[in-house]
């Protein structure tokens, strides 16, 4: 894909950013309109939601970690306005969880930060998310492993760091530090 207009002559669709990078959402937003997207920014699930109710989107991209609600809490509210709405959840914390998660309350897809416009475009209008190409050849790592069952507590206790800390037996400020890192290589 290239940065022209991919909708000329039809309706501008309608798509909602929900990101609390601030740097990411401006430089996406101008990379959309420029490919014929009316564009919509929020840098909260909150405001995601208030935008929402407003001015129904045709398209969403929401960031998996937020301060205040994630985007899996969001998702969802997003559908019961419209659940023909595509919605694509963004995040540079990928886990196989929460690939499934957001699958499972309602994503059309999941993709791993970086990501350019092209890619989030294709996602969005892709017809199915292929999980498959999220679950690696080779075994994972012990490090992995621990990341992978964290971000399947955390997602379990819809992001509440304290609830997560307390299920895995650990200190909420180790946990806190741990999720502060990068995801270790599989």
């Amino acid at each position: 894909m290239t940065e022209e207009n991919l909708f000329e002559g039809e309706e501008q669709p309608h798509l909602l950013l929900v990101d609390d990078d601030e740097t990411f959402t401006r430089v996406m937003a101008r990379a959309m309109s420029r490919r014929g997207l009316r564009v919509s920014i929020a840098s909260s699930a909150d405001e995601g939601l208030a935008l929402a109710k407003v001015d129904m989107p045709d398209l969403a991209v929401l960031d998996l970690k937020m301060e205040g609600d994630s985007g899996l809490v969001l998702l969802p509210k997003l559908l019961e306005l419209d659940a023909q709405m595509k919605v694509l959840i963004l995040t540079g914390y990928s886990s196989i969880t929460t690939a499934v998660e957001a699958i499972k309350r309602g994503a059309a897809n999941y993709l791993c930060k970086p990501a350019d416009a092209d890619d989030v475009l294709a996602a969005l209008l892709s017809d199915h998310a292929d999980l498959a190409t999220l679950i690696p050849e080779n075994p994972m790592s012990v490090d992995r492993v621990q990341w992978e069952h964290i971000q399947r507590i955390l997602a379990e206790h819809d992001g509440n760091i304290s609830a997560t800390a307390r299920a895995l037996g650990m200190h909420r400020r180790t946990l806190q530090r741990k999720l502060q890192k990068r995801p270790v290589h599989r």
